[in-house]
């Protein structure tokens, strides 16, 4: 093992997951879905405190891990979270609610991403988190961009597509996919695009002012 895959493994292992989302953890992996990894629960954790941020959005409920992840230190945040799967977005509900997150903070919608964002308001979130289906990202990060306001973030985790991504042999959709969306925001004077490994690599997306 090399000394940066020991630096990930020791990243990927270090952080402390509260009751709730371990549980949420386990139930996803019962149910066939993959949460995201411990290191990028921690890193949306400290991203929703250190932008202080009142109004989240996530695309891809799942059964509430990155949602909890998200809420973890922010205690006054609402959370919007859409999810096209009711099953899973069943699950969610009594997840939340077990961990005490109050109904006052959530709004829970069922439906495709694609046509809820939409009619979403226009800069009203923080933060938006996008972590459904790959082969949607441009279009969803198209309408992310639009609901996120000035000096909040998008955040994309996941973006190295199982390690798909830093192959250029890899042509599948979500590989091509996540590429395009790191070509588009590197050149982009309206964003402010971070990349790191965690995980399978978050792209953190801050919108500028103008």
């Amino acid at each position: 093992m090399s000394k940066l895959e020991r630096n990930w493994q020791y990243a990927e292992q270090y952080p402390g997951e509260t009751d709730a989302i371990v549980r949420a953890r386990r139930l996803s992996l019962e149910l066939g879905l993959e949460p995201v990894s411990r290191s990028t629960a921690a890193q949306l954790s400290a991203l929703t405190a250190l932008t202080r941020a009142q109004a989240v959005c996530e695309v891809g409920t799942g059964v509430g891990v990155s949602g909890l992840a998200l809420l973890r230190y922010a205690p006054e945040a609402t959370l919007t979270s859409i999810e096209i799967e009711p099953e899973h977005l069943r699950e969610a509900r009594g997840v939340l609610a077990e961990a005490g997150v109050p109904s006052s903070r959530l709004r829970l919608v069922e439906g495709d991403a694609r046509h809820v964002m939409p009619r979403l308001n226009l800069g009203a979130y923080d933060l938006v988190l996008l972590d459904a289906d790959p082969g949607q990202l441009l279009e969803h990060f198209e309408h992310a961009l639009g609901i996120v306001r000035p000096g909040g973030c998008i955040v994309v985790p996941g973006i190295f597509a199982h390690g798909r991504v830093p192959d250029p042999a890899a042509r599948d959709e979500a590989a091509v996919a996540c590429r395009d969306l790191l070509a588009l925001v590197a050149e982009s004077p309206a964003i402010a695009p971070m990349l790191s490994p965690t995980g399978d690599g978050v792209l953190t997306l801050v919108r500028l002012d103008g």
